[in-house]
């Protein structure tokens, strides 16, 4: 029993930890925010730029607000993260996440992610995640308090892109959108298994930006709340060493690029 409770505890500290490591959705907006407030807020930016509410599976994507406008993943994708001059290689997966995945890769190839930090690296006491990709995090005079407020903010419009949460259930045929789903009562496509790669996010379920983090163990607890999208396939060593601070070298599509798929392209 004594056991049965600490992995409990042990499961409620780090979800609120991922949580408060989630892009902030009014960090670009107000500079008054702390990463605390931000991420804990339920009413922000996000929920106007994708809608909050439960989206059935019945309904198509094109019912869905804003989904159109999103880059989108159309098959499978090689990424590799050069950390410390070694490579991480990751199987990108837009045949069950393609707007997550879309998001990714589309960043990726805008060299979005070069020089950004791992603010976050949690070992203890159990291993858990490494967490990166907040574009605050180039600027080596952002103080270190900032860092996983930050959301990509699109030159082109001055405004954040965010995503809504996408999950897969098995037997499915098109992902759950804008909710997260239960995954204890039916499994996912795309489990937290180790090495898996998914999307960081606040409370609000539509407010992954560019944060992504590694499950350094299998977190069967974090499936449907948040969206994985890919898998390290090759240099799981190298995550393994990865420490608070460590930068991303660079980051390359190295195969499917072709299957990225830009609105209006």
């Amino acid at each position: 029993m004594r056991l049965k409770i600490s992995q409990f505890l042990f499961s409620l500290v780090i979800i609120s930890a991922l949580m408060l490591g989630g892009c902030s959705t009014q960090q670009v907006a107000s500079n008054t925010s702390s990463p605390i407030s931000t991420a804990t807020s339920t009413t922000n930016e996000a929920s106007t730029k994708t809608t909050t509410e439960a989206t059935s599976v019945s309904q198509t994507n094109s019912d869905i607000p804003g989904l159109a406008d999103l880059p989108r993943l159309e098959g499978k994708a090689t990424v590799v993260l050069t950390v410390k001059g070694s490579p991480i290689t990751i199987e990108v997966d837009g045949t069950d996440a393609p707007i997550t995945a879309g998001n990714f890769v589309d960043l990726v190839q805008k060299g979005v992610y070069d020089g950004l930090v791992f603010h976050r690296v949690v070992r203890e006491p159990q291993p858990f995640v490494v967490q990166g990709g907040d574009p605050q995090s180039k600027d080596p005079k952002v103080s270190a308090d900032r860092l996983g407020t930050g959301s990509y903010i699109d030159p082109k419009t001055g405004n954040a892109r965010y995503i809504p949460l996408e999950v897969k259930a098995k037997g499915s045929d098109t992902p759950i959108y804008n909710k997260p789903f239960d995954a204890t009562a039916q499994a996912v496509v795309l489990p937290h298994k180790q090495g898996a790669v998914a999307m960081a996010r606040s409370q609000a379920p539509d407010s992954a930006s560019a944060q992504f983090y590694i499950a350094l163990a299998d977190l069967a607890f974090l499936d449907g709340n948040y969206a994985v999208f890919g898998n390290v396939t090759q240099g799981f060593d190298v995550v393994n060493k990865i420490q608070q601070g460590d930068r991303i070298d660079s980051a390359k599509v190295t195969q499917g690029a072709e299957n990225l798929k830009i609105p209006g392209q």
